[in-house]
């Protein structure tokens, strides 16, 4: 198995030129976030999760963790690795600097998180879920709440979980029946079953912050009844110092198909006198603050695709080189000699087809991520809710989009070994088997296509779609003045078309058949994160295609740039042209069979 090395000049090219660092670094808060340092950091980021966490992934897949007397334990060598990334202060990188958080601009963090994920896909989900809770607690929690668990959060030193599901509560999550019973001092006593909890029971942190939805003593039905709780798996005494063991327990940890190595628990809270917890925001609010925590986290999800893209590409790459067989055609060959299997055109399409998707998943959520640093940053209040906007339309796309590209680029990687893809020796297929929970947990993708659909698209009346449209639309016009990339901007071009004569008539069924809205959601995202996926790479093309024309960087990788983003228009772009017709058709022959014959 081929070691990963992460990309730091693909994602340095990025962050400079697609996320705008230089313009955040001027901005307050940012200005330690200059390239130079970046890079710096970046490169440290790359050295660290090359050499700690890389060794444990295939060992953390074959060993899985294990329970024993109510605790979880990793294979050797993860809490080492953990106690490691928390001194050298990863866990806090792009957090708040004024409980001890390195401060940097979420797209830097990005960058490290897409490194760590890549890495070991299954130890990053630690910090994955103590990031979101850190989130929803700086939002809404208590400032006592906050001065008591974010330094140690911010540090890794707790870690964080989001406790949702129930046997009975999927995606429904109104149907949960936990209970929250008001206490004598402020506190609540929590009870209940939760279930698919990540990193629920853990050797790694001091301690775990539960945040727990649960309903108190007449709350109205449904998601209006929730409120937000933080229960600590041990109680925090006045001056800081952990107390004793909460009323909570794992009761399992599940088998999974992939990220053996990441514990997925049941919980059971106030099995005796009850779980001690506070509540975290107003009573009845818990949903709200949950749903910080859970768009957090679909970024963070999304970015599974990429890394594990970027990881099989690699490993498959490597592979394509290095095996011989058969002649390729044109090659010209001594006599008993085979051709490198990369010179194969079925076997440089699928390895083109996953670079090219990773560049573009890159692109887009790297964009995403820093209009949540525009946005935070800013002190114009129309600005702000631009990048607001622009940050809502682009979540979905990255989870959604993301996470399906990361399942179906990971099988490329797989198909590109032949019959050792199929061999677990080789560990390809351990990327494809991890990566495929993304599109399920954290709202399901088809959760993120309907909230594309039903809340994105029609944002200040649709002006935020289609001004983004029209952009798409600009630069493909700039490029068909080109007459190096006329090409791909017709291929952009058209591709705008398509998403603006699909945007329109989904916005035309939203109110009046709403159900045929639903049944073009699934691919309308794909289409949208296709197009949009374009559109960052030709942006990428026209820089690299300006910094050649003046002189300046790297002429090979500047090239490929052009190259990559060239394959991308021909042949990725047209693949989308027949979703518009099926998101066009509404949803009269999903019905036509009755349950019954199903």
């Amino acid at each position: 198995m081929s070691d990963y090395k992460a990309p730091t000049n693909d994602m340095m090219f990025v962050l400079e030129h697609i996320a705008n660092l230089s313009e955040l670094a001027s901005r307050e808060g940012y200005e330690h976030a200059d390239l130079e340092t970046v890079d710096g950091v970046l490169g440290e980021a790359a050295r660290f999760m090359e050499e700690q966490l890389v060794p444990l992934n295939q060992k953390g897949d074959q060993e899985g963790v294990v329970v024993k007397n109510g605790q979880i334990f990793h294979p050797d060598g993860f809490a080492d690795a953990y106690e490691r990334f928390v001194e050298a202060g990863w866990n806090g990188i792009a957090l708040d600097e004024s409980y001890g958080g390195g401060g940097m601009p979420w797209c830097v963090g990005l960058a490290v998180q897409e490194m760590m994920t890549a890495a070991n896909m299954a130890f990053s989900l630690c910090p994955l879920l103590t990031q979101g809770a850190i989130d929803a607690i700086s939002h809404h929690a208590s400032e006592t709440l906050q001065e008591i668990y974010l330094p140690k959060m911010i540090s890794g030193e707790w870690s964080g979980t989001m406790n949702l599901t129930e046997p009975q509560a999927g995606s429904d999550v109104g149907a949960l029946t936990s209970k929250a019973l008001p206490g004598e001092d402020g506190t609540w006593l929590i009870s209940g079953t939760k279930i698919f909890i990540t990193y629920g029971e853990h050797e790694l942190s001091e301690n775990i912050i539960h945040l727990v939805l649960a309903r108190t003593p007449d709350a109205p039905p449904g998601t209006k009844g929730i409120s937000l709780f933080l229960v600590p798996k041990y109680l925090v005494n006045d001056d800081g110092s952990l107390g004793e063991r909460n009323d909570l327990r794992v009761v399992s940890s599940e088998h999974k198909i992939g990220i053996h190595a990441s514990p997925t628990c049941v919980m059971s809270y106030g099995d005796e006198a009850g779980a001690v917890g506070w509540m975290v925001g107003e009573e009845n609010t818990g949903m709200g603050a949950m749903f910080t925590m859970m768009n957090n986290a679909r970024l963070s999800v999304g970015l599974q695709g990429l890394s594990l893209t970027d990881r099989s590409y690699q490993q498959a790459r490597q592979y394509s080189v290095d095996r011989k067989q058969g002649k390729a055609i044109g090659a010209e060959l001594e006599a008993g000699e085979s051709s490198p299997i990369a010179d194969h055109a079925d076997v440089r399409r699928m390895l083109m087809t996953m670079r090219a998707n990773a560049e573009a998943m890159r692109c887009v959520m790297y964009a995403n991520a820093a209009a949540i640093d525009f946005a935070n940053s800013s002190r114009d209040g129309t600005e702000r809710e631009y990048w607001d906007a622009v940050t809502a339309l682009l979540t979905p796309i990255s989870k959604g989009w993301g996470t399906d590209l990361g399942v179906e680029m990971t099988s490329l990687g797989v198909q590109t070994h032949g019959g050792m893809g199929y061999v677990e020796e080789t560990g390809i297929a351990q990327h494809w088997r991890d990566v495929r929970i993304a599109p399920i947990y954290e709202g399901t993708n088809g959760i993120q296509a309907a909230d594309l659909v039903f809340r994105k698209l029609p944002l200040a009346g649709g002006q935020v779609f289609e001004k983004f449209v029209s952009e798409i639309g600009g630069l493909a016009e700039q490029l068909i003045e080109d007459d190096r990339h006329s090409s791909m901007g017709q291929a952009l071009l058209t591709g705008k078309e398509q998403l603006s004569e699909a945007g329109v008539w989904l916005g035309s069924r939203l109110a009046v058949q709403p159900n045929d809205a639903a049944a073009g959601s699934v691919p309308f995202m794909r289409l949208t994160g296709v197009i949009v996926g374009g559109y960052y790479l030709a942006r990428s093309a026209q820089i690299a295609q300006q910094l050649l024309d003046s002189g300046e960087g790297d002429v090979d990788f500047l090239s490929d740039k052009i190259a990559v983003a060239k394959y991308y228009a021909e042949q990725i772009l047209p693949t989308v042209a027949g979703l518009v017709p099926t998101i066009t058709q509404g949803a009269q022959q999903f019905y036509a069979i009755p349950n019954d014959r199903l």
